[in-house]
């Protein structure tokens, strides 16, 4: 082999791993067979399953291959798809598993650090540490469904009214999901907050958020 063909095949562009596959392979305990071809699948423009090529790139043998393509399918990782090219019928492969564990997975994420960030938002608007009893308040709220720009909008209208108070804010959540507000939207195209200020002298002055009665 001549120094400009080695040199050729050095300047191929290489594989790349997509740091969500680091996680991918570990969940689903996949072993170096597997590893190898889904890096190779997932740097496929459109994925097929050349025995010929793969074996070129992986070094894995026809015998590996197959048996790894269907370990991956049976995890549910990757599938076939036949679909219909210039009249023909084509077996298509989709890396559709990967993708949706990958977004789910930053979905998580994403609501890992919204949550951590709301529990930020109260500390601050109260200028305190929150004690183990608010936190699991507040996570009640969100494990129950509740829209956090809710949650927050309920914090502004108690901070609006000088109150550091979680069982205020907690009254006046149970008094907005009565009037069946979900959303700030809700709350906002209700006027609540109008009639709050029209009526914060005989509302929220005289009537007592924190009387359980």
């Amino acid at each position: 082999m001549s120094n400009e063909v080695i040199y050729n095949i050095i300047k191929n562009k290489d594989y790349i791993i997509r740091p969500f596959l680091f996680k991918i392979i570990k969940e689903n305990k996949l072993d170096i067979n597997e590893t190898l071809l889904l890096i190779y699948l997932t740097n496929q423009e459109h994925p097929e399953l050349d025995l010929k090529l793969i074996n070129k790139i992986t070094t894995l043998n026809n015998e590996e291959i197959l048996s790894s393509f269907s370990s991956l399918t049976k995890k549910g990782l990757i599938s076939t798809n036949i679909i219909k090219d210039d009249d023909k019928m084509v077996e298509e492969i989709s890396l559709d598993g990967i993708y949706k564990l990958a977004a789910s997975d930053i979905n998580k994420n994403t609501k890992k650090e919204e949550t951590k960030n709301i529990f930020e938002l109260f500390e601050s608007e109260f200028g305190r540490t929150l004690s183990p009893m608010e936190y699991e308040l507040i996570n009640a709220w969100i494990n129950s469904g509740m829209d956090e720009e809710l949650i927050k909008e309920a914090l502004k209208e108690a901070t609006y009214n000088g109150v550091s108070n979680l069982r205020y804010i907690d009254k006046i959540i149970y008094e907005w999901n009565k009037k069946g507000y979900k959303t700030v939207s809700d709350v906002k195209n209700n006027r609540f907050k109008k009639e709050v200020k029209e009526e914060k002298d005989n509302y929220f002055f005289e009537y007592n958020w924190l009387d359980e009665n």
